[in-house]
């Protein structure tokens, strides 16, 4: 299954973000990466270098290679709406990506991971999708010998999660609810999606 497996804090100092989750070295090297770091003048971005930068931001946080990136922008495209608002919400809708909200794991790589090693259920069946869409209703919950697992159990002990309107959670089954398709102001991301819709419509 193809994903992303190169340096994480690297990326993350580019774009001046834990765009991965919590990392203690960025907190450390908070400045560009490279040899000369903070002091380095940087030339400023063409109209395209921005758009670009902004997708790579969007693929990076949420853990998708170009060809899935543009098939879901695509998808969001031929949709009613708003397309870079879309966009989020597919992205948003992904099954790692809400086992990553609930809390069940720290990172949405380790979500993706759970996902794909059969740790989760959707509706009381196992999938192993990660890019598997939600619709509202569904109930994602912890597959029943997996309940004892560290991982998993370290990661909803913390709380370090926050608690988003369009989620719900029972600490008792180990399984949330997908409420509804977040609003654009539901979804704490920052990432510019009109520079994204931009990009590719040229």
């Amino acid at each position: 299954m193809a994903r992303y497996t190169g340096p994480r804090t690297r990326i993350a100092r580019k774009f001046g973000e834990p765009i991965f989750g919590p990392d203690k070295h960025l907190d450390r090297k908070n400045f560009p990466p490279g040899q000369h770091g903070v002091n380095k003048k940087r030339k400023k971005s063409s109209e395209y270098g921005v758009q670009l930068r902004e997708k790579q931001k969007a693929k990076y946080t949420y853990g998708v290679l170009e060809r899935q990136f543009r098939n879901t922008f695509e998808k969001a495209s031929r949709s009613k709406g708003v397309t870079g608002e879309v966009l989020l919400q597919l992205l948003e809708s992904r099954l790692d990506n809400v086992v990553y909200r609930l809390g069940v794991s720290p990172t949405r790589a380790g979500a993706r991971q759970l996902v794909s090693h059969r740790h989760i259920t959707v509706n009381a069946s196992v999938v192993n999708v990660p890019s598997y869409q939600l619709k509202p209703g569904d109930i994602i919950g912890v597959r029943e010998k997996s309940k004892s697992l560290e991982i998993i159990v370290d990661s909803l002990g913390t709380k370090k999660y926050s608690k988003l309107s369009w989620l719900e959670w029972d600490d008792s089954l180990m399984a949330g609810k997908f409420m509804n398709v977040p609003e654009r102001t539901d979804i704490p991301e920052d990432i510019k999606v009109q520079l994204i819709v931009e990009l590719y419509s040229k």
